[in-house]
């Protein structure tokens, strides 16, 4: 089985779009852990959970990715673990590729492409960027739906305890372990990140931030500079 794991704040307008496309796999349970919205994605998942015979878990937790996805960790039941954003739509048959990604014995964790739900031709850019970052480094980003087994998750004590970098941090740990292998097919995120900030913008704050992290500045001051830059 399958547990996929989504964290959520505020995330009503994304929110039913992506449990509509997870649903469609099979032999699956969904874990949406709310960190406290104020909209109504909390009426959405309900609605879903009400309405689909697919175990559907809402689970509440202090706002934060790391966190929340470690909740639904502890809630998990399945043998791999799919990490998705809330705003993020996995592809059709996305559990039989993460069951073939896995199967191989030197493939520790995978991730899928990334597309964005956008016509601009500067995300096309943004894309490539990340199919060379995530096939030829090996480092996808949250983003991109990171899948594992659960045991192996729970070994490493779970997503790192970060404010921000979380999604970095698991991935460099496993990088240590062996491959991390990425599905052949996108995952489609939202674009409202580089639609209210600008490419170049949003592009430049990752970049500093990933900098920054290097040279030692902390997790919790840099998520502040984040979001204050972020609006």
């Amino acid at each position: 089985m399958i547990s996929v794991i989504i964290p959520v704040l505020n995330e009503a307008a994304e929110i039913g779009q992506t449990l509509e496309e997870v649903l469609t796999g099979e032999n699956l349970e969904v874990i949406v852990v709310d960190g406290g919205s104020q909209d109504k994605t909390v009426e959405i998942v309900q609605g879903y959970g009400e309405a689909l015979s697919t175990p559907l878990r809402l689970l509440s937790s202090p706002a934060g990715r790391a966190l929340q996805c470690n909740v639904g960790l502890q809630a998990a039941q399945g043998e791999w673990v799919l990490l998705l954003h809330g705003d993020t739509r996995v592809p059709r048959g996305f559990d039989v590729l993460m069951r073939e990604v896995l199967r191989d014995e030197g493939v520790v964790a995978g991730a899928f492409e990334l597309a964005v739900a956008s016509p601009a031709w500067t995300l096309r850019l943004v894309e490539w960027g990340v199919r060379w970052r995530s096939r030829w480094l090996q480092f996808p980003y949250g983003d991109q739906g990171l899948f594992i087994s659960r045991q192996r998750l729970l070994q490493l004590g779970g997503v790192p305890d970060l404010p921000l970098m979380e999604d970095f941090e698991l991935v460099r740990r496993l990088r240590h372990l062996g491959k991390v292998a990425i599905a052949p097919v996108a995952v489609v995120t939202s674009a409202r990140r580089w639609e209210r900030l600008g490419v170049l913008r949003v592009l430049l704050l990752n970049q500093l931030i990933i900098l920054s992290y290097f040279l030692g500045i902390s997790p919790k001051r840099l998520a502040q500079w984040y979001h204050r830059r972020r609006g």
